[in-house]
């Protein structure tokens, strides 16, 4: 590729590779806890990988090319070496997690009740020794905290990084976004999902807030503006933002859940935690 076509920008949303993003996220990552609800426990012994755990493990091998693919298309060259360390650690947090999650399952299997504190689960509390709850805690920490930032942490970096290279003269052609808004829907309600269920609403309320103010910033002072992809990627989290909110506000004066994330630093209960205490009664 030439210099000259190197820097110029071709303003043309990707359309494929936010498809490809939407499909990889509710597959591999959403569909992981269905599968498991589906396919018999025979087929999955509880002392080997379950089909969610395969499913784990593709997506641990396969986000980090679709991530490098997003960040070779981005319009300006970004630091490799940095994107080799971010995507290691994201690789290191997913699997840290990928184990986590894995024990989990099989405790609801035995009995965990999703919505209740590790402590207060009445099977942690039948331990003997009762120190092992202190492990089973430290599990906790490394699947759901310690791993889910890991995890995520890199991955809305490399999001960001592309976001901050799409922004184009004011001069330049504007491409239509109209045909954008299914995938947009599509996308936010799947980080509606990994918000919520993950546990990382500050890390992608403070995500959101530095691509509206670096959009304002490149907006009025370097009088910029989005391309196409940048706009995508604006709606789509201000709308997970909005549906977020929206999820919450239905459980906020819920006593049994407020008591779990009592500790959390913003209330957002977990679709699986409500799942554990009110949607076994219908399904």
């Amino acid at each position: 590729m030439s210099g000259r076509n190197r820097n110029q920008h071709v303003e043309k949303f990707h359309w494929h590779l936010w498809l490809l993003f939407a499909i990889e996220n509710w597959i591999l990552d959403f569909g992981r806890p269905i599968a498991m609800l589906i396919f018999p426990l025979e087929w999955f012994p509880l002392n080997l990988p379950s089909v969610g755990d395969y499913f784990h493990m593709i997506y641990n091998v396969v986000t980090p090319f679709i991530l490098q693919i997003l960040i070779l298309k981005s319009p300006k060259k970004v630091n490799q070496s940095l994107f080799t360390i971010l995507m290691t650690v994201f690789v290191m947090g997913a699997s840290i997690h990928l184990v986590g999650d894995s024990i989990n399952h099989r405790l609801v299997l035995n009995g965990y009740q999703l919505h209740l504190s590790v402590r207060e689960n009445p099977i942690m509390q039948k331990l003997d020794p009762p120190s092992l709850i202190d492990s089973f805690e430290l599990l906790y920490f490394y699947d759901e905290e310690l791993g889910h930032y890991m995890w995520y942490l890199p991955y809305f970096l490399c999001f960001l990084m592309f976001f901050n290279s799409t922004f184009v003269s004011v001069q330049s052609e504007k491409v239509k976004s109209s045909g954008f808004w299914f995938l947009a829907l599509l996308n936010s309600t799947y980080y509606w999902y990994l918000v919520t269920e993950g546990q990382i609403t500050p890390l992608f309320i403070v995500t959101t807030l530095l691509m509206t103010i670096i959009w304002l910033y490149q907006r009025f002072i370097k009088k910029n503006r989005l391309d196409v992809n940048g706009r995508f990627l604006l709606y789509t989290f201000h709308m997970t933002i909005l549906l977020v909110a929206g999820w919450t506000s239905l459980f906020w004066t819920d006593e049994v859940l407020r008591t779990k994330y009592a500790s959390s630093l913003i209330y957002v209960p977990e679709p699986w935690s409500v799942y554990s205490l009110y949607g076994k009664r219908f399904f």
